[in-house]
């Protein structure tokens, strides 16, 4: 009987050492999604046995960046890592990863072309869209109707919030009208949206980018909205920067009557308003009077493979990310979270059972995609030196609302991101 044991545990633990391992490093440490990656995880390794995924939360996207760098220094990088698209050129310069369309031959034309186009790079495929989204408005209904604003249509642009806001101050809400967090994003997509582009050459798109355009009028007139805003007494945030929770918490305890946020967040979001005893609607991102509508950037994240992994690790790990982002999968995604459907035939299949033309706020979300038009304005900045650019905005956001003149910091904050795109590239 001793002997039998033994036996079967070392077979075991061959079996074990035969399987492919994946480890796969995301950013979702909610149990909504982040439980919903373990459950396709946990699916994808009882359909292929000879593969076994294993996921880990790691933070943010930045966290999870400088996480894979410093593995892959040690010899022991991840095979799939979940990064932004801000993080896009500097993923592709730090030479870890490889793109995705290297590895065999496999047919992407199902993936919608506006979404997969932001992560091809000279005509190579680096990543893999998955978690892809952009900013929405949300209304707290409840609070907005005992303010006596009527809710027909809702507000989508920034008069009209404006207007909304005087409303909700006359009637003593105790609520602020609006938050959002201090953050570059949702500068980049008000520039976006009037047909602007955050850097030059074409976005980094015709070439790498050598000089940012923050001193366009395009940004500042978000800037003074969200500066008169600020100083009427309307607007509120944490403190802190990129704190979409903090401004989503803000909003769910009936803290403020709007919120402009992520698709993403839908899902949870409904879910929490529920709990706290108010109706939300979901509208369309709001942009300045007068302004045609452009269209939003392809925010969230993609799936990028690493290079220093065996081929048949990188195939496994290929594998699962075409798993995840399936059609069944990015349906039930959309569905769950806000996050747009990356495939064309997940699309079909929502149209099919009437999903986008339920008013369904995830379908409010799509169909601003959809209307998008396609130019270097929506493609998205790309270039190296995102993220530290996207500090200096924000530290620059903070001096506005505290006071400090628009145009002059405007003016010194754009000496700043010249200087830190022209460092980057001198070493390219």
């Amino acid at each position: 009987m001793k002997h039998a044991l033994v036996l079967t545990c070392a077979l075991l633990t061959m079996a074990s050492a035969q399987q492919i391992q994946v480890e796969f490093w995301h950013t979702y440490g909610d149990s909504k999604r982040g439980g919903w990656i373990q459950q396709k995880v946990e699916e994808f390794n009882k359909q292929h046995p000879n593969i076994k995924v294993t996921a880990q939360a790691k933070g943010n996207y930045e966290s999870a960046f400088q996480a894979a760098i410093l593995a892959a220094r040690q010899g022991k990088p991840p095979a799939l890592v979940q990064l932004s698209e801000a993080g896009s050129q500097l993923a592709i310069d730090s030479g870890i990863f490889q793109p995705i369309s290297s590895i065999g031959k496999v047919n992407y034309s199902d993936y919608i072309k506006p979404v997969i186009n932001y992560y091809t790079v000279q005509g190579k495929i680096y990543s893999l869209p998955f978690n892809s989204s952009s900013p929405v408005l949300y209304v707290n209904k409840t609070l907005a109707e005992k303010a006596g604003i009527k809710l027909g249509s809702l507000p989508d642009t920034f008069g009209k919030i404006s207007a909304a806001c005087k409303k909700i101050k006359a009637a003593g809400i105790e609520a602020k009208c609006i938050t959002f967090q201090v953050d570059s994003w949702l500068m980049e997509q008000w520039v976006a949206e009037q047909g602007e582009t955050f850097v030059n050459n074409d976005n980094g798109r015709r070439g790498r980018a050598t000089e940012s355009n923050l001193t366009s009028e395009a940004l500042k007139k978000a800037l003074r909205w969200m500066k008169t805003l600020n100083d009427d007494g309307m607007y509120t945030y944490t403190g802190k920067f990129e704190d979409a929770e903090g401004s989503q918490a803000i909003f769910v305890n009936q803290k403020a009557v709007f919120l402009i946020a992520s698709t993403s967040r839908i899902g949870n979001i409904t879910t929490d308003s529920k709990k706290n005893g108010f109706n939300v609607a979901v509208g369309q991102y709001p942009i300045p009077d007068g302004t045609t509508r452009n269209g939003v950037v392809i925010s969230g994240g993609s799936l990028w493979v690493t290079q220093e992994i065996p081929d048949t690790v990188a195939e496994a790990a290929r594998e699962f990310a075409l798993f995840l982002t399936s059609t069944g999968n990015m349906v039930d995604w959309h569905k769950l979270t806000g996050y747009y459907p990356v495939r064309n035939s997940s699309v079909q299949s929502l149209k099919k059972e009437g999903w986008l033309e339920k008013g369904a706020p995830q379908a409010v979300a799509f169909n601003q995609l959809l209307r998008t038009k396609v130019n270097s304005a929506t493609a998205g900045a790309l270039f190296g030196s995102f993220y530290e650019v996207r500090k200096e905005v924000e530290e620059t956001l903070q001096r506005i609302l505290q006071g400090s003149d628009i145009d002059k910091s405007l003016s010194d904050l754009k000496q700043r991101a010249d200087r830190i795109i022209k460092d980057y590239n001198a070493n390219f």
